[in-house]
């Protein structure tokens, strides 16, 4: 089953879809929902060359994440403090053959010894579509977003999101990343570039298959170049940010 979250995060996925199923992982995704409205309280951010959301008071469990998306990680190692789970995607070819050289990003899940989510990381090339000011601002919004459980959407009111001034990224720069999509579709003020992505993972429960094929679709705008929007299947999730929704707007004179 996959779930569409508007002007949302990964995490904010999560959540929703938790929230969507059965009762035991319902009350712990209200709680790191909850969580979200006092942002600074329940979480940290650290930015390096990777994006870690930190959780200050750990609520979901490891096996949260395998029961929601019927998939498992590609690693499993042992920390100091628990455990991390990484999970890798490689892009592919429309064979679905593996692109030599590899153009591949991870994300990390941190589990403490009693399997809670302490932290969550991005690796750089995922920042390159989905860069860590916009990334923190999409999380911050999750705080008071209506639940839609018809739709399985988390949907913010757009007029209290919270606004920033930053570049967003340009057309040449993330092609230089991920190089040429699989497919481009042209739009009369925009192009959308689509990549596919494959989970390694291992166990895959029947039926869940085509979840390890992760398609990310990204719109660029023809005036600007500017990288507007991400959208994405990972891990059978789906999730949709429109940076635009996050921008401070400027007059002409600006």
């Amino acid at each position: 089953m996959k779930f569409l979250i508007e002007k949302k995060s990964l995490i904010g996925i999560v959540i929703l879809s938790l929230m969507l199923t059965g009762c035991v992982y319902w009350l712990r995704a209200f709680q790191v929902y909850q969580q979200m409205s006092d942002f600074d309280k329940n979480f940290a951010v650290v930015v390096t060359d990777e994006f870690t959301l930190q959780f200050k008071d750990p609520v979901l469990y490891n096996k949260d994440f395998v029961s929601l998306s019927k998939l498992f990680p590609s690693d499993d190692s042992p920390t100091p403090t628990g455990r991390k789970w990484r999970y890798w995607f490689r892009k592919i070819d429309a064979q679905g053959n593996i692109i030599k050289p590899e153009i591949k990003f991870y994300t990390d899940l941190y589990f403490n010894k009693e399997s809670k989510l302490t932290a969550w990381s991005f690796s750089s090339l995922f920042l390159e579509i989905a860069p860590p000011k916009f990334l923190e601002v999409s999380l911050r919004s999750i705080g008071g977003a209506e639940i839609d459980k018809e739709k399985r959407q988390l949907k913010a009111n757009s007029a209290l999101l919270e606004k920033i001034s930053d570049n967003l990224p340009k057309k040449a720069a993330v092609i230089a990343k991920l190089g040429e999509p699989l497919e481009i579709k042209d739009e009369p003020e925009q192009e959308i570039y689509m990549y596919h992505f494959q989970l390694e993972t291992q166990g895959i429960e029947k039926g869940y298959e085509d979840r390890a094929l992760n398609v990310v679709k990204l719109t660029f705008d023809k005036k600007t170049q500017d990288l507007t929007r991400m959208g994405g299947s990972f891990a059978g999730l789906k999730v949709s940010i429109n940076y635009k929704n996050f921008l401070v707007e400027h007059s002409q004179e600006d």
